[in-house]
């Protein structure tokens, strides 16, 4: 058998037979056997659903072989949509050469001109956006959602705004970005702010302020990136607020903060395209050693307000006895009611009360009265 080559082609392959080095033939799918006597034979296997390399292209085509390909070549400023029996299967850049074979599929080409402009037609699109096409990295395809909108960006340019739905533009030679911008009513949290007033007092304090676009294109132009320009604004006027004033002051009118805060974003983001409906202190936490002096300072003032209610209370029990015995002086009648009332709190406490002479007994042998 050293005499015979035996070779068998698989399915999706061709057969590239070289005798002495140089190609002779195209071998089908399948069995193949040749004689070896006097040169040199051999037998390579292709997948013909690759492209063909260069080289291979070249030598085949020197051969006389060149109605087993279709060649796709683009210019510079040209994008194609290569085709397998109808079926979109490959995105092919600019500056494109290569052959496929025809054995494996009906092969078509469709060429885009880039001069027309980047962006793809909803046909295009719908057509794009199916798995198993290669090449996908010379395409953007963008969704934006509900209540958003996409920032639009050529090369670092801000170039308009894409509407809710499904937008596609070429990539070959330009760098083409989709920031997607919520247009809601947001929250932004300034969390952890450690800042000393103007006592020395070290607080940490969070801010929560509800924003919302006014002007997106407007606010890209001016801001690469608007959501963190005011968070460094919520930044600064907080720092401004809480630095300026002293521990009292803040702890004594805790919407001081809030108001000076919205005076220094009304004045930083005029003619940004943002807008802060509402801010406010969330938290103002103190230092271990702060809260136990406050919690002294606190404890001590409400020891003190008690003690002043203490005595006014007892100033007037006080004047009310007075008052009560001067009208008992002068009226023999009230103060006889008043022993009657005291009897009767005496005989609240008593379970059993033996009477000896009778009613009239007991009230003069409990109660003497001194006439004057």
């Amino acid at each position: 058998m050293g005499n015979v080559l035996l070779v068998s082609v698989p399915t999706f392959n061709a057969g590239v037979l070289r005798i002495d080095g140089v190609v002779s033939a195209l071998l089908p799918v399948g069995q193949h056997g040749f004689w070896r006597c006097g040169a040199k034979v051999e037998v390579q296997t292709v997948d013909t659903r690759r492209p063909v390399s260069e080289l291979d292209a070249e030598e085949f085509h020197a051969q006389g072989m060149g109605e087993h390909f279709v060649a796709m070549d683009l210019a510079a400023d040209e994008v194609g949509l290569r085709f397998e029996d109808g079926k979109l299967a490959e995105i092919l850049p600019p500056d494109t050469r290569r052959q496929y074979w025809k054995a494996q599929a009906r092969q078509e080409l469709q060429r885009v001109d880039l001069k027309q402009g980047l962006r793809l037609d909803a046909g295009q699109v719908a057509r794009l956006n199916r798995p198993g096409v290669a090449g996908m990295e010379h395409v953007l395809l963008a969704l934006v959602p509900a209540f958003h909108v996409g920032v639009l960006k050529i090369d670092g340019v801000v170039v308009g705004l894409l509407e809710p739905g499904q937008h596609g533009y070429w990539r070959c030679g330009s760098q083409v970005e989709v920031e997607m911008v919520d247009t809601r009513l947001q929250a932004l949290e300034v969390s952890g702010q450690e800042i000393l007033t103007r006592d020395k007092v070290s607080l940490r304090l969070s801010l929560v302020a509800n924003w919302r676009y006014l002007d997106v294109l407007g606010a890209h132009a001016r801001m690469s990136k608007p959501v963190e320009h005011l968070y460094r604004e919520l930044q600064f006027g907080l720092r401004a607020a809480v630095g300026t004033r002293t521990l009292d002051e803040l702890l004594e009118d805790k919407q001081l903060i809030d108001d000076s805060v919205t005076g220094h974003l009304r004045t930083q983001l005029q003619d940004s395209g943002l807008e802060v409906g509402s801010l406010g202190v969330r938290d103002i936490i103190l230092p271990g050693e702060m809260k136990t002096l406050l919690a002294q300072v606190v404890e001590a003032e409400k020891s003190a307000q008690a003690n002043v209610i203490r005595r006014r209370e007892e100033t007037q029990a006080t004047r009310s006895l007075l008052n009560t015995a001067k009208v008992m002086e002068g009226n023999p009648t009230a103060l006889r009611l008043k022993e009657l009332e005291t009897l009767e709190r005496v005989a609240e406490r008593i379970d059993r009360i033996s009477v000896v002479g009778g009613l009239d007994q007991v009230l003069n042998g409990l109660v003497s009265l001194k006439t004057g």
